[in-house]
């Protein structure tokens, strides 16, 4: 058994900030699936570009640097790149911006692809991401699409950071987060955008819990 027919899928999609991660991360906690963080791929991707002195305008070098990433996700959640442990290094802003300008290169998510299929398994699998209910597992048992306003995401944004002691100012998240959005929502490759089935939660005003339960209800119903 090798594809979302007859492994169960959970696909948890929509743009930044909306939790899809944290969600993801309880559902397969709680059904002790395996879980796919699609987008730290493509974080991944943009960090050992920028490390390794590759310009994103380099499309063949972009994606053969994809398609051999030597990554490494431990069960205690961190992300080894090179044998050094990235998962700090990948969950700031800068990478979320550089992930979202190589996963708008067609040639880069084709040499992702497979690597993302392969977490495909028994007993199941939740996937968090952007085309995981349109592109990657179109036949998944449950489709999500999490959405909720650029200035909700962006307060959540800035409270994180700001209990992190970083100095950020709102206004440039919101503007960081609306160019993310439109880049997601307008390259040729797997827009971002919800599948035609999947049910749609806005998260601007529930808990994390509250989204929790929606999913797990809709899921066992």
């Amino acid at each position: 058994m090798s594809d979302s027919n007859t492994i169960p899928v959970i696909a948890i999609d929509g743009p930044g900030g909306v939790g899809k991660g944290t969600i993801s991360a309880l559902l397969a906690e709680k059904l002790n699936w395996h879980y796919l963080d699609s987008g730290a791929l493509y974080r991944l991707t943009g960090l050992a570009c920028i490390q390794k002195g590759i310009s994103f305008d380099s499309i063949n070098d972009v994606t053969l640097l994809a398609e051999n990433l030597k990554v490494i996700f431990l069960p205690s959640g961190g992300i080894l790149l090179d044998k050094v442990d990235v998962e700090a290094l990948i969950r700031t802003e800068i990478a979320g911006n550089n992930a979202s300008i190589v996963a708008a290169i067609p040639q880069v998510r084709d040499a992702l692809f497979k690597r993302q299929k392969a977490f495909l398994k028994l007993p199941g699998l939740v996937a968090d991401g952007r085309d995981m209910g349109t592109t990657l597992f179109p036949d998944a048992s449950l489709k999500v699409f999490l959405t909720a306003s650029a200035e909700e995401r962006a307060k959540r944004r800035y409270k994180q950071l700001i209990e992190k002691g970083n100095n950020v100012k709102l206004a440039d998240l919101i503007g960081e987060i609306k160019e993310r959005d439109e880049r997601d929502m307008n390259r040729s490759a797997s827009p971002l955008k919800a599948a035609q089935d999947a049910h749609i939660i806005d998260t601007s005003e529930l808990t994390i819990n509250e989204v929790f339960d929606e999913v797990m209800r809709l899921y066992k119903k």
